[in-house]
This record gives structure tokens, C-alpha cells and sequence, in this order.
């Protein structure tokens, strides 16, 4: 079922970025702006950036999410989150990451989320991930904090709606 919904929507056997995020815009309200995170999701199933997206890396990555082990997931998160894979989450990775998913609500939440509660909401979670407070999160230090925190593990819950 999966594979005949792919090749429906890409007939030539892979899927670059915009069809991505055309298809990926379909399962959020109207208004919702999703480029930018379905940008992000897109990279995690094209880590050799290459542009293109085959069936195979689409279930594998949706199998890491829906079936894989919490330390397969924490690795799936990781690098969704190292936005310049550049092997480290920064705190303006973490930010554009989290402002991505608020851009997804679109107008349809209410009350209307201000950037106050975007930041707090980054402040707090950065706080929580940087557990030597150096300002970078290594794979390492973010799997040992994803670990000490039940609060933190029960929120990446999220994407298991959003992919």
C-alpha cells in the first residue's frame, strides 16, 4: 500500500524536495507553512544530499520511526535537529527546528503563538539538552539527556504525527 502510494505520487521511482513538500502539505490545515520543516524531514531521508529521495530510504526511514529502537529513533532526531550537519546541535538549530513545527500549526491555532512563547519554549529545551552548558549538543550529550528526561522522550512523540 505504502509503495503504490509513492509511485503514485512519484511515478519514476523517487521524489526530489518540492514534490516532498507537496505532498508533505497535504496532511496539515490550510495556512500551515510546512517548507521549512518538511525541508528538514526531507534531509533525514536524504543524508547523502543527493537531491532525491528513493522509495527504499522512505521506508526505511519511516521503519527507524515506527519500529526502530529508542536509540535508533534518538539518531533519527539528531539529525532532523543538526540542521548544517555539521555533527552538533547548536541552539539556533534547535531554533529554526522548533520555529519550523510552530509554522506547521498554520492560523488555525488559538490562541496565536507569539515569538515570546517560540523562545521560551527553545530556551527551555536547549537548557535541557546542553547538559555541560557549552552551547552545543553532541550526539552523545543529547542521547544521555533524551535518557534522564521521561518529559523529553515522551515529547519526540511528535513525530510520530508528523511524518
Amino acid at each position: 500500500m505504502i509503495y503504490r502510494g509513492f509511485k503514485q505520487e512519484a511515478p519514476s521511482g523517487v521524489v526530489r524536495e518540492d514534490s516532498f513538500k507537496h505532498i508533505y502539505s497535504q496532511f496539515f490545515p490550510k495556512g500551515a507553512d510546512v517548507n521549512q520543516y518538511a525541508h528538514y524531514v526531507f534531509n533525514t531521508f536524504d543524508p547523502e544530499r543527493t537531491g532525491i529521495v528513493t522509495f527504499t530510504d522512505f521506508v526505511i526511514g519511516l521503519s527507524v520511526l515506527s519500529r526502530g529502537t529508542i536509540q535508533d529513533k534518538l539518531k533519527w532526531i539528531f539529525s532532523l535537529y543538526d540542521v548544517n550537519c555539521d555533527g552538533v546541535i547548536s541552539k539556533d538549530d534547535l531554533s529554526r527546528v522548533i520555529i519550523s513545527v510552530y509554522d506547521l500549526l498554520g492560523k488555525s491555532v488559538q490562541p496565536q503563538v507569539d515569538e515570546s512563547t517560540y523562545k521560551q519554549h527553545i530556551d527551555r529545551v536547549f537548557k535541557k539538552l546542553d547538559l555541560n552548558n557549552d552551547g552545543i549538543v553532541t550526539y552523545e550529550i543529547f542521547v544521555e539527556a533524551c535518557k534522564k528526561d521521561d518529559d523529553l522522550l515522551q515529547s519526540f512523540d511528535v513525530f510520530n504525527t508528523l511524518l
